[in-house]
């Protein structure tokens, strides 16, 4: 581990020598290159200095210890000894968790689907409280939110809903989301006051650059029509809204959000290629529908990661069993306890396979 730490710092050092190269700041898209890796190694060698100079204390209290016959300086080096080693144990553990191997998507931006499961209008209802979630999440992080394609009903549900989150680490931080997600509360059209089940599927897709998915045009066949909703002045007066399909695949992407018909085919092409990077990903460990099945599961009641009980105003992630009581918290986007507590289980899983010391 530590000879790895010293190659990470001679080349941080060597990326810190070009940003000041008057040649790499020259060419602007070679210093930003650089820069960008100069800062993906700052934390790892600011942790690494710490503990060498950790160390450095620990062989200086030794060495006191070794020749003082003084007990106060005994008890002071004693102290210090203890001190330095116990900073030392720590870094260790927190170096091995920043060397672990990270999600190459976890600086990109997302592409979040929601749609209704199991339980009808409940389940839709349902479905537009994730949404508002998310996006209130999105507010706390001071990130940018984008509707792409609404399919809402009469209720201002949610039958199916695709946004998109730009801001870093949005993958990083919601990519634990995917998955189905079960709610437990009396519905507003209930009149015995019966609690009842439902539930919605969500699928996080990191955004996929040019350099991810490639696309062919004689690939793509691209339909305009009326966009269509809850009404509003440009609602079915134009044919601003935009299909497309990715005919090798099958995959179709609608957007209707903007008045535009250019804005809405850039915003469904920002989602193709996004979904086609997810497609051929998933493809390169097992076929697609059975990825496809594992992350947001059918939607069905039994089937969940993540239960919200209205009732008893708790929410609880069944894959690490962490319980909080503050559901009305948690669905007005306070959710970064629970993120980094799945964050921190899967570094732990990590370090449980891996084999540096």
């Amino acid at each position: 581990m530590f000879e790895k730490l010293a190659k990470i710092k001679a080349r941080y050092l060597e990326l810190t020598d070009r940003l000041a190269d008057p040649a790499v700041i020259a060419r602007q898209d070679e210093w930003q290159k650089v820069a960008k890796e100069h800062s993906s190694l700052e934390e790892v060698v600011a942790r690494y200095d710490e503990y060498l100079a950790a160390e450095k204390d620990l062989k200086e209290c030794e060495e006191i210890l070794a020749a003082e016959t003084d007990p106060d300086l005994t008890a002071l080096a004693t102290e210090e000894k203890a001190a330095a080693e116990k900073t030392m144990t720590e870094l260790k553990d927190h170096l091995k968790i920043l060397l672990l191997p990270k999600d190459p998507n976890d600086d990109k931006n997302v592409v979040i689907e929601i749609r209704a499961g199991t339980g009808g209008e409940e389940a839709s209802l349902f479905g537009a409280v994730l949404m508002r979630m998310y996006m209130r999440f999105a507010e706390r992080m001071r990130w940018k939110t984008e509707e792409v394609d609404m399919n809402m009903t009469d209720l201002g549900g949610v039958k199916e809903a695709v946004f998109m989150i730009s801001g870093k680490g949005a993958y990083s931080k919601l990519k634990y989301e995917s998955g189905a997600h079960r709610v437990q509360r009396v519905p507003a059209t209930e009149s015995q006051g019966r609690i009842h089940t439902s539930a919605a599927t969500v699928a996080v897709l990191p955004e996929a650059e040019d350099v991810d998915a490639e696309i062919n045009a004689a690939d793509l066949k691209i339909d305009t029509y009326r966009a269509g909703g809850a009404g509003g002045q440009y609602v079915n007066k134009t044919e601003s809204a935009i299909r497309i399909t990715h005919l090798p695949t099958g995959l179709v992407v609608t957007c209707q959000d903007e008045k535009s018909q250019i804005k809405n085919k850039e915003k469904a092409m920002k989602v193709l290629k996004s979904k086609l990077y997810d497609y051929y990903r998933s493809a390169a460990d097992k076929e697609y529908a059975e990825k496809r099945k594992a992350q947001v599961g059918s939607g069905d009641r039994s089937e969940r990661i993540r239960t919200y009980n209205y009732p008893q105003g708790r929410v609880t992630d069944h894959r690490i069993g962490m319980t909080l009581y503050s559901l009305e918290q948690f669905l007005d986007g306070d959710m970064l306890e629970m993120l980094d507590a799945l964050a921190l289980n899967e570094q732990n899983e990590l370090l449980k396979g891996s084999q540096d010391d």
